[in-house]
């Protein structure tokens, strides 16, 4: 299963280094009980124009273009073993080669079948890296009504990003990642000072570039405290 979702994100990468501007969304709808709904998001469209020349090479700085084929079947495998995740249903997929738009969603029974998705390709990226990224990512405390998005940092990370080439590191520069969190109660309060929360006291919101998460100069780290 794991070698199926680390084919996907490997060639996500390899399609995020052949352009210049991209973004990762990352969603989660909690419900009261713990469970909800989950979409990780790949919006390259800011350089659409730009990847639809790419499409038509073969490689790119010596790295191979993916074609629209090889996208769908990573994306294929990635849902079809999924649905092996306990606690995990009602996974999706959309492609949008029009705009370089590529999402997979799913509904989960509690928030730790999400970190159960990745537990495995999380242990073995540490031992080959030698990393130390923590396998728990999400967790929901129904009493103290408190949601967890967990992260820590590895300076390994940047040291990898260094090792990339000129042209490759450059690709980070405009990218981002976006957290977003809606919850059934209101929001109390975000232990993340760069989190935003919502007019209506319902969701979080956390941007952060590409950049400093690589240079370990900002974090997804964050604590939700919901009212009871």
């Amino acid at each position: 299963m794991l070698r199926k979702i680390s084919t996907y994100i490997l060639i996500c990468f390899s399609f995020i280094l052949c352009t210049s501007c991209f973004e990762i969304l990352e969603e989660i709808t909690l419900n009261e009980d713990g469970s909800g709904h989950m979409s990780v998001t790949f919006n390259l469209s800011k350089s659409k124009s730009k990847l639809a020349s790419i499409m038509l090479l073969d490689s790119v700085n010596g790295r191979k273009v993916p074609s629209e084929d090889d996208i769908e079947q990573a994306l294929q495998d990635a849902i079809k073993q999924l649905k092996k995740t306990d606690g995990i249903s009602n996974i999706k997929k959309t492609s949008d080669f029009k705009n370089y738009i590529f999402t997979i969603s799913c509904d989960f029974k509690k928030v730790n079948n999400i970190d159960a998705i990745f537990k495995d390709a999380i242990i073995q990226q540490n031992k080959r890296e030698k990393t130390a990224f923590n396998t728990t990512n999400f967790t929901f405390n129904t009493s103290s009504n408190i949601f967890q998005r967990h992260y820590t940092y590895d300076d390994a990370v940047k040291k990898s990003f260094y090792r990339l080439k000129n042209e490759d590191q450059k690709v980070f520069d405009d990218a981002s990642y976006t957290a977003i969190y809606r919850f059934k109660d209101f929001v109390k309060g975000v232990s993340n000072k760069n989190a935003k929360i919502s007019p209506n006291k319902k969701a979080v919101m956390l941007r952060i570039s590409a950049m400093d998460l690589i240079l370990g100069e900002n974090t997804l780290e964050n604590k939700i405290e919901l009212t009871k």
